[in-house]
């Protein structure tokens, strides 16, 4: 008799079922322990194959997995085995792409189109619906890896990455969408039109309507706390060639007196011998007259109109719209482009009479907001004139160095300090036109001429000799030469001997922008004499910033 032996101990089958897999018969009994386990199917691997699916997630994975998702949109469904899904997603990632690149392409040949309102309309809800896109997306990409299989501390630490996740890919959107509404509210808010005032509609196909040049005047206001109204500091035309962008700047001093208004201006009839107002008749407190006169003018803000028609008259041209800056919002928007690289000839003190402030030190340095603004401003040590030239400078380097990057990263300061310093009379509908104009510009030829003296004595202006100056530094500007000539020879013509009366009426001018005005009284030359020069004799004329300001 046999003990039991090991397969009994190990539960191994009973006598009977041994005997029966022998083939002998045996106990005929219903076997009493458990089945036999079936054999397990073959492996992928001992098939020879790959797995259709890859291992169970970890936490860490799964968050990846997800964030490439949102980058990459579709990979987290193929990770997860839905192959359909994921490449109808990858499809529609890469078309959008693709009309992305040619919008870009198409605004880089029409930059003026991104200011359109139905432009600025279309890319906010466009921001609108990719952010909710883009939400949805994260979070169907989480639940298509199934994240139910992860441990309960996988799942709750997976869900709050997650949810952050989905927040966080709608924060570039978010911005863009305001950064676009931001910068239509400006533009609503300083082009908007003064009371009682109809903009000239313009046309797609002739924004310019047929002109050759227009003609802006840029303002400095100072209007500071210790002053009631506007007082125009810093008074420039530019006068720009619509074709080639090739532009001449011409300055006028705040301290030019007696100015002429044209027949058709409300100011005409009360100062027909010259703008004579506060005993002085300085040209910058013909705006602040305009405006504190409404019953003159013919309604309220009308300041701006009446400066346009003064320097218009003067110069010979029609200035077509004007844009105004407040100097201490001036300060702001420097700060916000980073500040202005400009050449300091000398020691420029600022502050009181003495300079006491702050010394800006000579050299090729970059200044920030407050720096150029003293920089344009500063009276110490200096003259008007002197002023005059180092604001040409600065809106130079404003010209030449503020580019679409620079405006695009620092946009909500820029718009922030422009909606409290920046007003114009441009249609916003013009806007479009005016940004190829602008790039035009930036790579033309810009020269700039001041009327100061010795040049133009301002306490008794010629004015048919700065029309005539006018009238050669536009021809000059449209030749093609690199720069106009530093120097020009003096009027010894019959045509330029009306320069030698001092208060002579400005004349008609021969540019495309001229104001119809009265012909000047001119001086007879009798055969033989010596043409009388003036006490102002032309040994100036227009220089290329580059000359003036080093750059």
């Amino acid at each position: 008799m046999r003990g039991g032996g090991p397969a009994d101990d190990a539960g191994g089958p009973p006598e009977g079922q041994r005997a029966g897999r022998r083939g002998g018969s045996g106990n005929d009994k219903e076997p009493t322990g458990p089945p036999p386990t079936p054999p397990a199917p073959p492996t992928a691997a001992a098939r020879g194959g790959t797995p259709r699916f890859g291992p169970p997630l970890t936490t860490a994975s799964l968050i990846g997995w997800t964030a490439l998702s949102a980058v990459l949109p579709g990979a987290a469904h193929l990770r997860a085995g839905n192959r359909r899904t994921g490449i109808a997603l990858l499809a529609t990632f890469g078309v959008v792409l693709v009309a992305l690149v040619v919008l870009a392409l198409r605004l880089k040949d029409n930059a003026g189109a991104a200011l359109r309102g139905s432009t600025l309309t279309a890319i906010m809800g466009g921001a609108a619906v990719c952010a909710l896109a883009w939400f949805t997306l994260v979070l169907l990409s989480f639940i298509a890896l199934r994240p139910q299989r992860l441990p309960q501390t996988g799942q709750v630490v997976s869900g709050i990455v997650v949810g952050v996740l989905c927040v966080a890919v709608m924060a570039p959107f978010a911005f863009t969408a305001n950064t676009i509404r931001t910068a239509s509210q400006l533009l609503d808010d300083v082009t908007a039109p003064v009371e009682g005032s109809t903009p000239v509609p313009v046309r797609a196909e002739d924004p310019w309507n047929g002109r050759t040049r227009v003609n802006f005047l840029l303002v400095g206001g100072d209007a500071a706390g210790n002053r009631v109204g506007v007082r125009t500091d810093s008074m420039t035309v530019a006068s720009v060639n619509v074709a080639t962008g090739n532009t001449v700047l011409f300055s006028l001093p705040r301290n030019l007196q007696y100015v002429r208004f044209p027949p058709t201006s409300p100011l005409h009839k009360v100062f027909p011998d010259g703008f004579n107002a506060e005993g002085q008749g300085l040209l910058n407190s013909v705006w602040y007259y305009a405006d504190n006169n409404p019953q003159i003018m013919g309604g309220k803000n009308r300041g701006a109109q009446a400066l346009k028609d003064a320097i218009g008259y003067t110069l010979g041209l029609h200035i077509d719209y004007y844009a105004i800056v407040d100097m201490y919002g001036f300060a702001a928007l420097i700060d916000a482009v980073g500040g202005l690289k400009i050449r300091v000839e000398q020691d420029i003190r600022w502050g009181g009479k003495f300079g006491t402030a702050g010394t800006i030190k000579a050299g090729y340095r970059t200044l920030n907001g407050e720096e150029v603004l003293w920089y344009g401003r500063s009276r110490v040590d200096s003259d008007d004139f002197s002023r005059m030239a180092r604001q040409r400078c600065v809106i130079g380097a404003l010209a030449q160095q503020v580019t679409p990057a620079t405006v695009l990263a620092n946009f909500n300061k820029i718009a922030s300090a422009a909606r409290h310093m920046f007003r114009t009379d441009i249609p916003r509908d013009l806007l479009e036109h005016l940004v190829p104009l602008g790039m035009k510009v930036r790579n033309a030829k810009i020269t700039s001429l001041q009327f100061v003296p010795p040049l133009i004595y301002t306490g008794n202006p010629d004015w048919a000799k700065i029309r005539q100056l006018t009238k050669d530094a536009i021809r000059e500007s449209m030749s093609d030469r690199g720069a106009v000539a530093a120097t020009a020879s003096p009027m010894t013509s019959a045509g330029s001997a009306a320069s030698a009366t001092p208060s002579g009426s400005p004349g008609r001018s021969s540019s495309p922008s001229a104001s119809p005005s009265p012909s000047p009284s001119r001086t007879p030359v009798v055969a033989g004499a010596t043409p009388r020069r003036t006490p102002t004799p032309n040994d100036k004329a227009a220089k290329s910033l580059s000359e003036l300001c080093g750059f």
